[in-house]
Order: C-alpha cells, then structure tokens, then sequence
C-alpha cells in the first residue's frame, strides 16, 4: 500500500470517528431535551437500600442456575462431542437430533413443557427451579456440543498421528492432548454462551423462581417503585455481564499470547 493510500485511509477512518462522536452527542442532547426533569426528581432510590439483601438473594440464585446449568451442560456437550467422533452413524443421528431439538426452539417453550407436559407424560413432577434448571441445562447442552465439535475438529491431524505414535492411550490422548487444546481454541464461543444464559436465566421467571427479575419485580409491585428497581436489575445485570466479558477477552488475549494457545 502506497503512502498517499495509507493517508487516505487514515483520513477516512478520522472522518467516520468524528461523524459517529457527533451523531452520539446529538442523540445524548436529544435525550436529555425530551426527559421529564420534573418526574425524574420524584424518583427515590432509597427504597434499592431497603430490599438490598432480597435482591442480592436473588442475584446470588440467578448466577447459580446460570453457573449450574452451563457446567453441566458443558459436560454433557464435551461427552456427546466425544461420541460425536465415532464410526457410529446412528450415534452421530442421535446426537445430531438433539443438538436441532434443543437448539431449534426457544426456551421459554422448553421450561413450559418440561414443567407442564414431561410431569403429565412420565408422572413424575418436579419444581420449579429443577424444571427451569433441567431446560437450560439441555439447551445449552446443545450449543456446546457444537462448540467442542468445532474446537475438536479444529485439532490439526499432527496432534492425533503425535499421540498414536507415542502409543497414548484412547483416554490419555484425549484428557491430555486434545481436549485441553479444544477447549482454549472454543474460549470465545464458550463465554459467549455463558453469557447469554446468564441474560437468558431472566425468562425463569415465567415459573416465579426467585432469580433477580422475580425479586425485582415482588419488589416493585410492594413498593410502587418500579422504575428504581428495574434500572438497578439492570444495572446489576450490566456490571457482570461486561465484567465477566472484560475477563474473557483478557484471558483470550492472554492465551492468544502463550505458546500453549497454538496447538501447532
């Protein structure tokens, strides 16, 4: 790339900076013009002091389902990766129908007919939490099965041939050589999965699971102050989410970084 390229291109780039810093400041000054100062300051955020311990019960009870649901749907998806790569075609179907079936249809139908249909078919019930446990955990199952698929298959064919020449055993091959490999190669799509579980975990309400938004919202109908209590679910919702995002791309980057990131 010539020189007079490389300005152009930096002068392009300055110009679209400068045209989205100018459209963000007219849509910040748009906003502010059109809110109600006047009902903003009736706005009382004391009453978040009060019921701070509820609501931490509740996020305490949404981080565990998310964490509960993603580790043993994480499990599950790495075991059916692993069979995904025998010789068995019907195994490879089986799998395969799963995956589409959890994957394909939304969760709030899931949790419905898991906590409403599964008890009327098998009848066996189960609570609220379980049932909302148990759909999360199948669904992401799902997504993480293709998750590990991708980052097995992503293993060069030098790493296989490595470990049969080294005469590795089946299990030692992979808890040592690919796996570990896999799953550093699957970070990104893996902390994306669990992030959207953890803003997905929201729609448990649905069953009144006494998970963030449920409590937020017993809150805000007892004290009639529903705009104080939603806006601070959120905020909490926020904190951790790019929290937990911050982390994961400096662990990413950090990987990116080691020798052992590169499984060539």
């Amino acid at each position: 790339m010539t020189e007079s390229a490389i300005i152009a291109k930096r002068k392009k780039i300055d110009t679209q900076k400068i045209v989205g810093t100018v459209i963000v400041i007219l849509l910040f000054a748009f906003i502010l013009y059109n809110v109600k100062w006047s009902f903003v300051r009736t706005l009382d955020f004391s009453v978040i002091y009060q019921y701070w311990r509820l609501l931490l019960k509740g996020l305490s009870m949404t981080v565990l389902v998310t964490l509960v649901s993603v580790i043993t749907g994480l499990l599950s998806g790495i075991v059916l990766a692993i069979l995904s790569q025998l010789p068995f075609r019907i195994i490879k179907i089986l799998i395969a129908v799963h995956v589409e079936i959890w994957r394909s249809t939304p969760l709030l139908v899931q949790i419905f007919w898991i906590h409403f249909a599964l008890p009327q078919i098998t009848g066996i019930p189960t609570p609220a939490l379980v049932s909302g446990i148990i759909a999360m955990t199948l669904q992401s199952s799902a997504y993480l099965t293709e998750i590990t698929r991708s980052g097995i298959e992503s293993i060069p064919e030098g790493q296989w041939e490595a470990a049969k020449v080294l005469n590795l055993s089946t299990r030692t091959t992979w808890l040592r050589v690919i796996l570990p490999q896999a799953l550093r190669l699957m970070l990104p799509a893996l902390c994306n999965t669990v992030l959207s579980f953890f803003k997905g975990s929201t729609i448990l309400s649905v069953l009144a699971i006494s998970e963030l938004v449920t409590v937020s919202n017993n809150i805000a109908s007892f004290t009639f102050r529903p705009i104080e209590i939603i806006t601070f679910s959120g905020l909490l919702f926020f904190i951790i989410g790019y929290g937990f995002s911050y982390l994961s791309s400096r662990l990413e980057k950090r990987l990116s970084q080691s020798s052992l990131w590169d499984p060539t």
